[in-house]
């Protein structure tokens, strides 16, 4: 017995249509206009849209840093993202300094054993190279493809902990377009940063806020603009991860224009959240908003709004990093010592809804684009999900543009107490979210509930293409 989606409308990267969709087992079986019901289980979609399963390619569950780890594990990221349409997330394996990319996947893949609630990836994170001229690293990069890994992350941030040099950044490249993969890039001029950071904290300015001071948005497009010039030296394809400001985007922009193989995604946060009214530096309460790159101007948001509409930014995802406040406390005196991330995974579809498709920034196809085809097709997984078609997983959600939802820590399933949000109304969420063909959330009846099985998702293995470049 299958289920039959009619009489709701499907949206694509593309159009949208009037369509049925029949799944089958795990997959998406037809596509059509008044397709059979018989022998099939009917849901009735009528004033929803059928769109295909979020994809959140930037994720940090069960992750250590600055002295504690993430407060989502596996279990509860994947439930989270569930709960708000997103029935994918791309993590990432963090090699540190001594060890080798599979003992870091093997970590990963432990981490997220029996936990993962729906399907999920993994980036990997290179930040030493091992070997003469680091050959025994460059190596195992291609082992890591033949796993399925197949794109690479490099920190150009966080001295002595993550931040590579210029060298081990070029070498990764070279190696990565040989293979085909995509470099993806924490782009920040880590270096000077450190140097106005031990100048605030030297003149006595450790509150919350002076995180953000210290971390110049120009530090920001320095680094975007020096790792594209690399990636184009080598051939190689590159994805700057959380761009959060117009001096980056101009770098982006510029380098697209003369054929760099470039592509960039922004987050939720840096659309909605600024440093005026998020941060003015009145409260302790300021860092739930400590993250990397942090909160911007205001007047920022409106280019990365405009990037995102005319292609230039091709993706939103949220950099999910949560921590409680009890853990945040870790820096309550210095603004160096409190763990950089915030929530987000689970509001990502409605944030990107109500202020981008509501507020007339981008089209219903628009927010399919951003928020799941661009994604698969870029991180190569887009023979299996990111659309609404025949043969593909039959990751779908029934999404409401008419529910109205207020975010807020209480109701949330994220695992920290408190929401970057708290408090926002916003217009449209998603009423049923099926991945792999199990109705794994119903907004209408269960709210909040993930009514799937601990341990459900699976690893997917990626294609190297590039970025989905030609």
């Amino acid at each position: 017995m299958g289920t039959l989606i009619k009489n709701g409308t499907v949206v694509s990267a593309e159009s949208s249509a009037k369509l049925d969709v029949l799944i089958e087992g795990e997959t998406i079986a037809a596509v059509g206009q008044g397709l059979n019901e018989a022998g099939h289980t009917v849901v009735d979609a009528t004033g929803l849209l059928v769109i295909p399963g979020g994809i959140d390619v930037h994720t940090h569950l069960d992750m250590p840093f600055g002295g504690t780890t993430s407060a989502d594990d596996y279990t509860t990221g994947t439930q989270a993202a569930a709960v708000g349409g997103t029935t994918t997330v791309i993590d990432f394996a963090l090699q540190n300094q001594s060890s080798t990319l599979k003992e870091a996947l093997e970590i990963w893949l432990k981490k997220s054993d029996g936990k993962a609630c729906v399907d999920f990836s993994l980036h990997m994170a290179v930040t030493n190279l091992h070997g003469t001229n680091g050959e025994e690293t460059l190596n195992e990069m291609e082992e890591m493809t033949k796993a399925g890994i197949s794109s690479f992350k490099l920190f150009m941030a966080y001295p002595n902990v993550l931040m590579i040099n210029d060298e081990l950044m070029f070498r990764v490249m070279e190696k990565a377009a040989s293979l085909n993969a995509l470099c993806c890039i924490h782009a920040e001029n880590g270096s000077a940063i450190d140097v106005v950071v031990a100048r605030m904290a030297a003149e006595g300015k450790t509150e919350p806020h002076w995180h953000a001071l210290s971390r110049d948005p120009k530090a920001e497009a320095e680094a975007t603009h020096r790792a594209i010039a690399l990636a184009d030296m080598t051939g190689a394809a590159v994805y700057i991860v959380h761009l959060s400001n117009e001096y980056a985007l101009d770098a982006l922009e510029h380098m697209q224009a003369r054929g760099a193989r470039a592509l960039a995604e922004t987050c939720t946060q840096y659309l909605v959240l600024s440093l005026e009214e998020q941060m003015p530096g009145k409260s302790w309460e300021e860092a739930k908003f400590v993250f990397t790159p942090p909160l911007r101007e205001k007047r920022h948001q409106e280019p990365l709004w405009k990037a995102l509409a005319d292609g230039s930014i091709t993706v939103v995802s949220t950099d999910h990093c949560p921590f409680t406040m009890e853990q945040k406390a870790l820096g309550r005196d210095d603004f160096r010592k409190i763990p950089n991330g915030g929530p987000g995974v689970e509001n990502r579809m409605q944030i990107l809804w109500h202020f981008g498709v509501n507020a007339g920034r981008i089209t219903p196809e628009q927010f399919v684009a951003l928020s799941s085809t661009n994604p698969a097709k870029i991180f190569g997984m887009g023979g299996q999900k990111g659309r609404i078609a025949a043969g593909l997983d039959a990751d779908v959600v029934l999404w409401d543009p008419n529910k109205e939802y207020t975010l807020q820590a209480a109701t949330q399933r994220m695992g920290n107490d408190y929401n970057l949000f708290e408090g926002w109304t916003v217009k449209g969420n998603a009423a049923k979210v099926f991945s792999r063909g199990e109705l794994v959330v119903d907004n209408e009846t269960q709210p909040g509930a993930f009514l799937g099985a601990t341990g459900r998702g699976r690893f997917v293995k990626r294609e190297c293409n590039a970025g989905g470049f030609a």
